[in-house]
């Protein structure tokens, strides 16, 4: 088969379309054959050799979810039936979504149901994006109806996940976070009441003032550094922000008495941790995502649908946020 393989970690060239073998369902595994992969940053933070919760055993073939169908079963699975459409979320030691066929744990496939069986590009992006958006917002910041929002990179896999949940949900203030004011239309779009470029040095000061200087109730961060301290310096009393990533490769400072005056809090947030440890949970919130796109309250966008040839390319558009909505990759789409 083929695949997009790292063999060292460095930059997008160091992804090299290659054949591969075939996996093999072990037990309790299902074999799938790969329609769409999704593309997303823990992919670049792995390519890198940036350091992450599990280990990166080279060669590496990055992607943790995607959709297909059943080509096999390993000892002692008989179900789903072959042929069934499927989204599949997978084993963080070995990934494995940049291939044409991939192996997951049973208990991380999951039968798509319509409209979603018949669409494997939007299907591939539920859990990484969808899930994370969703748990990042509710579980982790406890977002009411009527409280105000800030979520980063609007216009990119995550960001537009959770702005129009945020909306689905009832949230009084969306106010979306852009690098570039051209993507301010899209983010709109999808349901956010103000638009902040963060390419501005006195973005903080302008989410207050939407506030009507008191802040924001749920911040979403993703990037570290010095925007980790920004981000904090938005939050409202009794604000909740929640740390989903560290794009920057830089360690965000948390300065504990900042936090004491306004009981303010910061929740860590990875979406594999509550797969492996309260999976019923992770599980439960995959369900309302799905009944939500169904619902058409959240519509997948998705902003790049590229061959496998083309695994750098993506690698390249994500690492420059030079892309609005999801990245999907297409393994049977071999040339560029």
């Amino acid at each position: 088969m083929k695949a997009a393989r790292i063999h060292r970690t460095g930059g997008p060239e160091v992804l090299v379309v290659e054949e591969a073998p075939e996996p093999r369902p072990a037990r309790g595994e299902v074999l799938i054959k790969v329609e769409s992969a999704s593309v997303n940053f823990s992919d670049v933070v792995r390519r890198r050799g940036d350091p992450y919760p599990h280990p990166t055993t080279l060669p590496f073939v990055p992607g943790a979810e995607i959709a297909g169908t059943v080509a096999g079963h390993g000892p002692g699975v008989s179900d789903p039936p072959l042929g069934t459409p499927v989204f599949a979320l997978l084993g963080n030691a070995s990934a494995g979504g940049y291939a044409q066929y991939a192996v997951a744990p049973f208990e991380q496939v999951v039968v798509l149901p319509p409209p979603l069986d018949a669409d494997p590009d939007r299907a591939c992006t539920l859990v990484v994006t969808g899930v994370t958006a969703l748990q990042a917002l509710l579980e982790c910041g406890r977002m009411a109806a009527g409280d105000s929002v800030w979520i980063p990179a609007a216009a990119g896999g995550v960001g537009s996940y959770a702005v129009q949940i945020a909306r689905a949900l009832g949230a009084g203030k969306i106010i979306a976070g852009v690098g570039d004011l051209e993507k301010a239309d899209f983010v709109r779009s999808l349901g956010a009441h103000d638009v902040v470029s963060y390419a501005d040095a006195g973005w903080p000061e302008r989410v207050r003032a939407l506030t009507g200087g008191r802040g924001v109730d749920v911040a979403l961060e993703m990037t570290g550094g010095a925007m980790f301290g920004h981000t904090l310096s938005i939050l409202a009393a009794f604000g909740r922000l929640v740390v989903y990533g560290a794009a920057s490769r830089e360690v965000g400072k948390l300065e504990t008495p900042r936090l004491l005056p306004h009981n303010q809090s910061v929740v860590g947030y990875y979406v594999s941790g509550w797969f492996a440890r309260r999976p019923q949970a992770a599980l439960r919130a995959l369900d309302q995502v799905i009944e939500l796109v169904r619902d058409e309250k959240v519509d997948v966008r998705i902003g790049k649908v590229l061959s496998l040839a083309e695994a750098a390319a993506a690698h390249r558009l994500l690492e420059g946020r030079g892309s609005v909505g999801k990245i999907v990759l297409k393994p049977w789409q071999v040339g560029s």
